[in-house]
């Protein structure tokens, strides 16, 4: 992505320096490839803890004294740059609705975190927390989408932040409320199929930024696009189920299968229509 020059958010707020800390309980190293496959499939983000005592991940408060790599900063840099796109795009965006956008925070940590959802490790993955509308991203999780899935690139990343903010999107048009407390009335499978239809409307909307970040800034290059689609595939239930266990149950899935994921993605870097994204209308059998 071309990114030279562009301005950096200053709604962050970077928390790697002082993080919580526990000796002894869950390496979290243990934890972090179960957790990437938590992150792209679960409905609730934070479902990787479900089974995991919060004590034996986080207990006290301390300053680890963590000083990222050079690596690192690059990241936070670029993270920062994604975030003002993001801001940029759905303020006019949400201008032409008739409406004000209230972007999200972007809070970087590093090992473990506490938020307005609760507390979470760097295993949970990136999660937005409408608690406290704020995107949460442990910048290793790049590393890891590099080395579990082999999915590196700027715009990959990009991709990563861009669906969490689209939740915020969701949150802030009222789209995330509504379904979550229809979901909280539904059988399970219902229910998943109601976080299907947010999680592929969050792809539709990282595609939305990049279409008019890139009529704005001129900001894709070549193979970008194709960097975001085999990301977009290689986080689909039916692909990250086949992978941990050879097989697939379909009335499990909560995010989308490999080519929905892909699809809705396309879709929203080559419309740039809001009105496309509606993945709410459509029977579940078409989406």
């Amino acid at each position: 992505m071309r990114l030279d020059g562009r301005r950096e958010s200053s709604n962050v707020d970077d928390r790697r320096r002082s993080t919580t800390k526990k000796a002894g309980g869950i390496g979290i190293g243990g934890l972090i490839v179960i957790g990437l496959i938590t992150w792209a499939m679960g409905g609730n983000p934070l479902s990787v803890l479900k089974n995991v005592s919060l004590s034996d991940v986080i207990q006290n408060s301390t300053s680890t004294g963590y000083e990222p790599s050079a690596e690192e900063e690059e990241l936070a840099t670029f993270s920062k740059q994604i975030l003002a796109g993001t801001e940029d795009v759905w303020s006019a965006q949400f201008k032409q609705l008739g409406l004000q956008y209230q972007p999200p925070k972007l809070v970087l940590f590093h090992s473990q975190v506490q938020s307005a959802c609760g507390g979470a490790s760097a295993a949970t993955g990136p999660f937005y927390c409408s608690g406290d509308q704020s995107v949460y991203i442990d910048l290793s999780f790049f590393q890891q989408m590099r080395a579990q899935f082999g999915a590196d690139g700027d715009f990959a990343y990009a991709y990563v932040i861009a669906h969490e903010v689209g939740h915020h999107v969701q949150n802030q048009l009222g789209i995330l409320g509504q379904a979550n407390q229809k979901m909280s009335r539904l059988s399970e499978a219902d229910a998943n199929q109601i976080s299907v239809r947010l999680e592929l409307q969050a792809d539709f909307f990282a595609g939305f930024w990049a279409h008019h970040d890139n009529k704005q800034f001129n900001s894709l290059e070549s193979g970008d696009i194709e960097e975001g689609l085999a990301i977009a595939a290689k986080i689909g239930d039916d692909y990250l189920q086949k992978r941990a266990q050879g097989y697939a149950v379909p009335e499990t899935f909560n995010h989308g299968t490999s080519d929905q994921r892909a699809r809705w993605l396309r879709k929203g870097i080559q419309s740039g229509n809001f009105d496309d994204g509606d993945t709410f209308s459509q029977s579940y059998a078409e989406l």
